[in-house]
């Protein structure tokens, strides 16, 4: 006997909405920084990384859906 498992759809807390606040491409990285939220594409959230991170209360990243 075989059961099958559902797997659990992946939900994103990101949408096609949600757009990059240096460039207005499509937001895959969230940064809390001092109570705002900052948005970036792939592009810009990684070339600020280093410096955001030292100071964001919180980094959510969903680059890997990029590679989807």
């Amino acid at each position: 006997m075989t059961t099958a498992t559902a797997e659990a759809p992946v939900l994103h807390r990101l949408t096609t909405a949600d757009r990059c606040d240096s460039c207005g491409a499509q937001a895959y990285i969230a940064a809390e920084v001092n109570g705002s939220e900052l948005l970036f594409c792939a592009h810009h959230g990684r070339k600020y990384e280093e410096k955001l991170r030292a100071v964001a209360t919180s980094w959510h990243d969903e680059t890997e859906r990029l590679q989807a």
